[in-house]
């Protein structure tokens, strides 16, 4: 936006202070006249007693002052002119220096380089306040371009793999006459499938991270129940037994992304689980101003390490993962993202016997909230 020149700060600045000492000066001698001079009368007598010789005479005494003051009075204000254009200047300067360091770090922010702090030293005021937020909103973005960078060059890798398959399998039947067509098209679906859930995916996660939905009252408890029902053949195929139970739990968002947050949750506690005979406890409770969804399950031992690191996205524990489940390494980092987008918190802990506790705590709904 083309915007027409303008005087600078710095000079708007020195011209305001030199302008402020101009009319305090004004103003004083303004008060030395009208108060002082004003009661001097216009002429006086001179009276010398006991000399004969000296006569009466008159003097004029207020035209006098008025010629001597007025030159004075100017150059008073002149001083006061130039004192104020010099120490305005010197002293805007000084003002103005951390925004100048702040414009500079905007201009390399402006031009790709996010690893730049201002850093501004001294005491906390207004300047350092803004610096300290902008340096903040620095490190957030500089981890959030980090990320976005990595997911792509994850998600680019993770598509890439079906599409190679497809055209390998594609180029096989092509070269091969006597391949069972049957069986290449059987694979081609299953890698099709795979590639069309891992596109869905990516996009419940991007709506997720924009936040481009609706919010209305949902009950947590009524999510966990149908998550649990829909997955229920799923968690018989893997010998796995599912407990539901919990307080009612309203809370306030989107109920298609927190029914998927709750089914991506049941559905990781079910398929990474014992071989055999697992369990999952899936439980809605209530907390002073929030509201809790608690699924954790039996397993193999985890470490914090890895637990720390299961929200990543297309990040898989791969010594958790059964060969016929193996998804597309975006269910928890879905759940985190919703769990962010609801302004909740996700927190997740190893089970001392195995296995892992996850938890997402949810702001709880109004009790006028919309029904």
């Amino acid at each position: 936006m083309d915007r027409p020149p303008g005087p600078s700060v710095r000079v708007r600045l020195t011209l305001s202070y030199a302008g402020f000492l101009m009319l305090a000066g004004a103003l004083l001698l303004g008060a030395v006249w009208l108060f002082l001079l004003r009661y001097v009368p216009d002429r006086a007598s001179l009276i010398v007693r006991d000399d004969p010789t000296v006569t009466n005479s008159v003097f004029p005494v207020r035209s006098n002052l008025v010629h001597v003051f007025l030159p004075r009075a100017a150059a008073v204000l002149a001083f006061l002119l130039v004192f104020g254009l010099v120490g305005g200047w010197v002293l805007a300067g000084r003002m103005l220096a951390p925004l100048t360091r702040i414009t500079e770090a905007t201009r390399l922010a402006t031009n790709g380089s996010l690893a730049h702090r201002i850093r501004l030293p001294g005491r906390n005021d207004e300047f350092r306040e803004l610096a300290d937020a902008f340096d903040t909103m620095l490190a957030r973005l500089e981890a959030h371009v980090a990320e976005q960078r990595r997911f792509a060059a994850n998600a680019s890798h993770e598509l890439r793999t079906p599409l190679a398959i497809s055209k390998t399998l594609l180029d096989v039947a092509r070269t091969d006459p006597t391949c069972d067509t049957g069986e290449v098209i059987d694979r081609l679906r299953t890698v099709n499938t795979r590639a069309i859930d891992l596109t869905e995916a990516l996009l419940l996660l991007s709506r997720a991270e924009q936040r481009s939905f609706s919010r209305k009252r949902v009950d947590l408890s009524l999510l966990a129940e149908e998550a649990t029902e829909t997955l229920l053949p799923l968690a018989e195929k893997h010998g796995v037994t599912v407990e539901t139970g919990g307080e009612i739990a309203p809370t306030t968002g989107s109920p298609a992304l927190l029914l998927q947050l709750t089914t991506n949750l049941v559905h990781n506690a079910i398929v990474h689980n014992l071989p055999e005979q697992g369990t999952v406890w899936v439980r809605t409770d209530v907390r002073p101003g929030s509201v809790v969804l608690t699924v954790e399950n039996t397993g193999e031992l985890v470490t914090p390490e890895l637990a720390a690191t299961l929200t990543e996205p297309f990040r898989r524990g791969t010594e958790r993962v059964h060969t016929d489940h193996a998804g597309v390494g975006l269910g928890l980092a879905i759940v985190k993202t919703i769990t962010q987008a609801h302004d909740g918190t996700l927190t997740l802990a190893p089970r001392p016997e195995g296995g892992i506790r996850i938890t997402v705590e949810l702001p709880a709904a109004a009790p006028d909230a919309d029904r």
